[in-house]
């Protein structure tokens, strides 16, 4: 990017703010009582006029107008007063995050962030020492319209910029040509393929009284590469906490409102995509099954439970509770107060299952109303537990869950709630944490994570075949060599299957 003369911007390293606008943590809900970091690699800096790269089968890529501050003079042990006297300049940039990939990173943005021309600065530079740090200004517009407008006064940033320096100071040297992108304001939202974004700063020099500016940042959005290999690392895959914040709301983002009753669905990892879980809800649980078995995997039923509500379909991934036997003096001390079964259901997080190991005992319940409602309000997709369940009739109406009995009595008078987050024996069937779910009217199984793609696929080609068969069969054709299809019925069937 043009430069003026002396002044150094090939940064050693890019550091960013996750949050320090007033207007953007208002809007997530969140304020952070101190600044926090992450690194952007310095492969991702794109110039003015650079195309950026949304991955096909990607849908979440949000702009994030910033103010960058290019580092002059090294700066180590620097207090707030002196910390504008060591920055080169001030340029616009873009801090760009595919938050498709920012699950698995746990906050180092480090796939989502630091993808090629995913850190746009420039065209111009405006000199430290011609503005008042307090007193810039930031905009962005998405296809010529403003969608971000805010500035650097005490009352619009959490952390000054003179703050920002200095506590990066304490830890390690800012050296010359070192890029700190600064926070985003509120209205960072997502674009697509053919969308333009600029982003400009602009001030009042304090020496002339002339405007400055940096000229707009433009970046247009293109198709890129979309070939993510699973054997390799984490794919893209997203959730309802996601995609609120990629949008900047759940209205923006098209989804329905958060629950009263709850803070809304709690963020996490979701390790099904849609996708996939769409291909689990119509592959029948005996097709499933029948995969497992056909790979050598028998004892992945979960035994003995069955729908509150006949006809519903459960799909999702375990976050596991066990119980143990009661024993009187052991639910005095795990017992009461905020319990492991309490923690375990307000650690759920979106699309979770939650699987309770009971031993087959329906003689007590092992959840109720109240945390059916927490479960729902979570995000969770259901609860199979081969215990009993209270309030059963108000528990059906919440979310799906599986169970083996009905029953009044509370969880003391058969179980003390002892741990979770561990791998639990849930009618008669092992489950570990992060096992895929699928339930029907069939039943539970359990299906290991490192095969569910190729299980479901296959499930769902073996009922296209079986649809096929039950139409020649109901017509009148004896059974032998059709099921399965076999000789000239396979013919039949693979001429057919090509039409299709």
């Amino acid at each position: 990017m043009p430069t003026p003369a002396g002044i150094p911007v090939s940064p050693g390293k890019i550091i960013a703010v996750h949050v320090a606008y007033e207007s953007r943590a208002a809007q997530r809900g969140r304020r952070p009582a101190q600044p926090s970091y992450f690194l952007k690699a310095t492969s991702s800096l794109a110039a003015s006029g650079d195309t950026i790269e949304r991955p096909v089968g990607t849908s979440l890529l949000a702009f994030e107008g910033e103010i960058a501050v290019v580092i002059g003079t090294p700066a180590r042990y620097v207090g707030p007063d002196e910390a504008w006297s060591r920055v080169a300049a001030v340029t616009a940039s873009n801090d760009f995050g595919l938050y498709d990939l920012k699950a698995p990173d746990k906050g180092s943005n480090i796939r989502s962030k630091s993808r090629d021309g995913y850190t746009p600065v420039g065209p111009e530079l405006i000199p430290a020492t011609e503005v008042d740090p307090t007193a810039l200004r930031l905009r962005t517009w998405v296809n010529g319209e403003v969608r971000q407008d805010d500035g650097t006064s005490d009352e619009q940033l959490i952390f000054p910029l003179t703050q920002i320096i200095a506590d990066l100071s304490q830890h390690f040297t800012l050296e010359p040509g070192d890029v700190i992108l600064t926070g985003t304001p509120a209205g960072s939202s997502v674009v697509g393929p053919g969308d333009t974004v600029e982003v400009e700063v602009t001030a009042t020099s304090a020496k002339t009284g002339e405007a400055l500016s940096t000229g707009r940042l433009r970046t247009e959005v293109v198709d890129g590469r979309g070939d993510f290999d699973e054997a390799l690392g984490s794919v893209p895959a997203i959730t309802e906490a996601l995609q609120e914040d990629a949008w900047g709301s759940r209205e923006e983002a098209g989804l329905p409102p958060a629950e009263a009753t709850g803070s809304g669905p709690a963020t996490g990892p979701d390790p099904l995509s849609e996708e996939l879980r769409e291909k689990l809800r119509a592959a029948p649980t005996a097709g499933l099954s029948a995969q497992l078995r056909a790979r050598g995997l028998n004892n992945v039923a979960i035994d003995g439970v069955k729908s509150l509500v006949p006809g519903t379909k459960l799909v999702g991934t375990a976050a596991t509770l066990r119980f143990v036997p009661n024993r009187e003096d052991l639910f005095t001390s795990h017992g009461g107060g905020y319990n492991a079964q309490k923690r375990a259901f307000d650690a759920l997080t979106a699309g979770e299952v939650v699987v309770i190991e009971a031993r087959g005992e329906p003689g007590s319940g092992t959840l109720g109303d109240i945390l059916a409602l927490r479960a729902k309000a979570q995000g969770a997709a259901g609860v199979v537990t081969d215990g009993g369940v209270r309030d059963s009739a108000e528990v059906a109406g919440i979310l799906p869950v599986f169970a083996t009995a009905a029953h009044p009595a509370v969880l003391g008078r058969k179980h003390v709630p002892w741990e979770s987050d561990v791998a639990v024996a849930c009618g008669n069937a092992t489950v570990l944490p992060g096992d895929v779910i699928v339930g029907d009217d069939d039943g539970v199984i359990v299906i290991p994570r490192s095969l569910v793609e190729e299980v479901v696929d296959a499930a769902l080609a073996k009922e296209v075949e079986d649809g096929w068969v039950a139409e020649q069969v109901a017509a009148g054709n004896p059974i032998d060599g059709l099921f399965p299809p076999k000789g000239e019925w396979k013919s039949k069937f693979e001429a057919w299957k090509s039409t299709r």
